[in-house]
């Protein structure tokens, strides 16, 4: 809203200094801070309001130090994350922005199923929150939305060749746009590999010609297939303090770069990437997502006063595969996220061989001590902030690993 107010006071009344706010660096910026404000300032309020409702946590015995302390801790933080985003996103973005649109439909989906599983688990007393299939019910509808808009919607272009662009003279200032046009596409990038655009059409060559229009047979599944995958990686890190909220942080700034330098012509140009119109307005949101991702920490930091819970780890986790998607680095999410990728692969493995020896053997064996993979580095004796400060570090490695993609093919 501010945007289109600054907006209005630059090109019609152009008042000194309002032309900052087109800008996206500053408003990027402007968005960090008010979020980290948002989040530790207000972030205490929300706290003392589920403390007062009994929002609490029930936590399972699971034969972990420390862990039966954490019986009562207020759940439901997740709502700090949410509304620290939203407002300095709705002040500072550009609304009418086609990704900037999608990532707040993101945010509101999937935090409401979050909140309706934490709902479920704390006031009907059910543990088990909101069933599975009904999680997934809503993890495809997203993935469906998600997927139509990417593909249908006619601002949602891409340029793949990035090796020219034009510089011309407009009334004696120049002028740089990228040769060639703007497309509808389902390409999206192939990391660490030179020429390194695939085609997700390309999936239907073998039906002949024609085929480029039923790319979204190919394209919304796989979309939905990513959302489900990184959100409930999401969720299923979200078992320590701070480990959820430290590690997306990082991955998300990850991505609020990839998203700067492929929504700008000149970067796209130097890094030979592609260039995704109208996509840098997201660093906006990002930055504002990580403010508030950085401010919840102050709080659930061990020991932790406050639990994001379902209605924070699924919000993430889907906000951080749309974004990835929208990039058109979706392939990297691996990498970029590898540390929900071995949270989920632990659980997978664990169960899959739990199932697999009890059927050979009549006894069912493990390969962790406990999974996910953070409670197994818990049963091993180490403290809670070990573990999650060197996971951060695997975090910071991994973002990095990733960033280096843009030029090492």
């Amino acid at each position: 809203m501010l945007y289109y107010l600054f907006e209005y006071l630059d090109k019609q009344l152009d008042i000194p200094g309002t032309g900052v706010f087109q800008y996206i660096t500053f408003r990027s910026g402007l968005a960090i801070i008010l979020s980290l404000l948002i989040s530790t300032v207000f972030g205490k309020k929300i706290i003392n309001f589920l403390r007062r409702q009994q929002v609490g946590e029930t936590v399972r015995e699971l034969g972990l130090e420390g862990q039966a302390q954490k019986a009562g801790t207020p759940t439901m933080g997740g709502l700090i994350i949410i509304v620290a985003t939203l407002i300095p996103v709705i002040l500072l973005a550009k609304l009418d922005n086609i990704y900037v649109m999608l990532l707040i439909i993101t945010t509101l989906w999937m935090g409401t199923i979050g909140f309706i599983d934490d709902y479920i688990k704390i006031f009907k007393k059910d543990k088990e929150g909101l069933k599975g299939k009904f999680k997934v019910v809503g993890q495809v509808g997203l993935g469906l939305i998600v997927g139509y808009i990417l593909y249908f919607h006619p601002a949602v272009t891409v340029r793949t060749d990035t090796g020219k662009v034009n510089i011309y003279s407009e009334a004696n200032v120049n002028v740089i746009s990228p040769a060639g046009l703007e497309e509808k596409s389902t390409a999206t990038t192939i990391p660490f590999f030179k020429n390194n655009e695939f085609d997700y059409a390309e999936m239907l060559s073998w039906a002949g010609d024609g085929y480029e229009n039923y790319a979204w047979l190919i394209f919304i599944p796989v979309v939905i297939f990513i959302i489900t995958a990184v959100s409930n990686g999401a969720n299923l890190t979200d078992g320590i303090d701070g480990l959820a909220a430290g590690t997306s942080a990082i991955a998300v700034l990850a991505l609020g770069i990839f998203a700067f330098v492929s929504g700008n012509i000149i970067f796209s140009n130097y890094l030979n990437i592609m260039y995704i119109p109208n996509s840098g307005e997201m660093t906006v949101y990002i930055t504002a997502f990580v403010g508030a991702l950085i401010g919840f920490l102050w709080y659930n930091t061990y020991p932790a006063t406050v639990f994001m819970g379902d209605t924070g780890s699924l919000t993430i986790g889907g906000v951080i595969a749309v974004l990835a998607i929208a990039v058109r680095k979706e392939l990297l999410i691996p990498v970029l996220c590898g540390i929900f990728l071995a949270e989920n692969l632990s659980v997978v493995l664990q169960v899959s061989y739990f199932k697999y020896t009890k059927k050979k053997f009549g006894e069912g064996r493990r390969i962790f001590l406990m999974s996910p993979l953070h409670h197994h580095y818990q049963k091993k004796g180490y403290h809670e902030s070990k573990i999650v400060t060197r996971f951060w570090i695997v975090a910071i490695l991994l973002a990095i690993f990733s960033l280096v993609s843009l030029k090492l093919r």
